[in-house]
């Protein structure tokens, strides 16, 4: 009996001292908004466009002179013997076939080295939380599947400011200041 009563006793000011505790400071970050503006995004686009760039234009090359070549096709298939028109048919099939692997390669060679850059800028914006909740001493810090937050709890600025969001992440700093001094004044 004792024990249960120690017990209800502990229960009740655990309890009340969570009532009176300090207020939680909680941030909400939006990740997809962090990848289309965050800087590295912008230069990981960059890289991905320039190393690709080669293929990306041969590839246009190769779908306009298939192009070009089965209109060529179309106007000379009447005058034609069957056999040449097979031929030149086949031919055709057979270039378009490698056009179409050439450009899922391509699409697929673009995909898995964006993932890469999208993995090492995820373990960026992972160690810029971490390092922000530790200086401005954050109790929880949520992303993915957050209905809604108000800008109070929205620190998607503040990372992005913190990867190094130049411009807009300094108008959008001199926007949360005039907001503050809003709030404060009223």
């Amino acid at each position: 009996m004792k024990k249960l009563f120690r017990l209800i006793i502990i229960g009740m000011f655990s309890f009340s001292s969570f009532l009176f505790a300090d207020e939680l400071k909680i941030g909400i970050v939006d990740v997809n908004k962090i990848l289309k503006e965050a800087p590295q995004t912008i230069s990981a686009n960059k890289k991905l466009e320039k190393e690709f760039s080669a293929r990306t234009e041969k590839l246009k090359s190769k779908i306009k002179t298939l192009q070009s070549d089965e209109k060529k096709f179309q106007k000379e298939s009447l005058t034609m013997s069957d056999e040449q028109r097979d031929k030149a048919e086949r031919g055709i099939q057979q270039r378009k076939i490698e056009v179409q692997r050439d450009e899922r390669e391509l699409r697929e060679d673009m995909d898995l080295r964006r993932r890469e850059e999208i993995g090492d800028l995820q373990e960026k914006i992972n160690l810029t939380i971490d390092k922000i909740a530790a200086d401005d001493k954050f109790d929880l810090i949520l992303y993915n599947g957050i209905a809604f937050a108000s800008e109070k709890v929205d620190i998607t600025k503040m990372i992005i400011k913190a990867l190094g969001g130049g411009e807009s992440a300094k108008s959008s700093k001199k926007t949360e200041e005039t907001k503050a001094k809003k709030d404060d004044s009223e």
